[in-house]
């Protein structure tokens, strides 16, 4: 009678709590449960922040954020796993070590948070080398934004005619890893994220209207936990992408219409029901 009961597609993810609500942790578990997916957590530390900026970061311990990724694969087991913030050397090195006890995971989708919507940093310097030659090598998607993109390549990037050559680049230096490069920083009237899938060798364009307002809090979340939602389903990694991108556009544009906070709002993750 158990074999005959229906299972959950089940997300993971690893990241930092944001209390205000609009990223980080928070954000993840939302954008699963609008998006059909059961959600677990592994807090790797409680950040002191809101709308208007970080305050502070509360590192857990490493030898605990691994015990809660243990607890939740062992027990519930994951299709999908999202990673956000990593602060620290030592908690980059102490997941990709968990992680290869699990090899058969292979839906991992990385977001190199390494500043915060605000501008705050959100990644110790001496972290950046070691993310991308211990990390992004055992992952299948890294999600950066502009200003990751620049810190990964080391070298300014300046317009969209860039992102095909730049994502396909950012994958050789990063392990050959599969790259969403999200445009929101330039500023072009349209905005064109590109998406280089290393298991094809193919480039796709994502385009969307751009939409004027400061509710950006968590958008990179937003969207990378969507992408890990939509593998957890089964999806191919081309489609997820793509319908996380349709996902995050129109939760952006929902958001707009709202005032939270004194600073960059939310993005509204619910907008499908309400």
């Amino acid at each position: 009678m158990e074999n005959m009961k229906k299972k959950f597609y089940r997300a993971l993810t690893i990241a930092g709590s944001d209390p205000s609500g609009g990223a980080g942790i928070q954000a993840d578990l939302k954008t699963f449960s609008a998006l059909g997916c059961y959600g677990m957590s592994a807090i790797v530390a409680v950040v002191d922040e809101n709308t208007v900026g970080v305050t502070g970061v509360h590192p857990i311990p490493v030898e605990f954020v691994t015990g809660q990724i243990r607890s939740c694969i062992d027990d519930i087991g994951v299709n999908a796993i999202k990673i956000g913030m990593l602060h620290s050397a030592e908690l980059i090195r102490a997941v990709r070590t968990i992680l290869d006890e699990y090899p058969l995971i292979a839906n991992i989708v990385l977001d190199p948070v390494m500043i915060a919507t605000s501008g705050d940093p959100l990644l110790e310097a001496d972290a950046v080398e070691t993310l991308r030659q211990m990390l992004m090598p055992r992952v299948r998607i890294i999600t950066p934004n502009i200003p990751e993109a620049e810190i990964l390549l080391g070298k300014r990037i300046s317009s969209q005619d860039e992102l095909p050559a730049l994502a396909c680049e950012l994958s050789h230096r990063c392990g050959g890893v599969s790259v969403l490069l999200k445009a929101g920083h330039l500023h072009d009237d349209k905005l064109i994220d590109v998406f280089y899938n290393a298991e094809s060798g193919e480039t796709l364009r994502l385009e969307s209207d751009r939409v004027t307002t400061v509710n950006t809090h968590g958008t990179g979340c937003t969207l990378s936990s969507a992408v890990a939602a939509g593998l957890a389903k089964g999806m191919t990694i081309d489609a997820a992408v793509m319908a996380a991108k349709d996902y995050n556009s129109a939760a952006i544009k929902a958001g707009a219409g709202y005032h939270t906070g004194h600073g960059h709002g939310p993005v509204h993750h619910f907008h499908n029901f309400w």
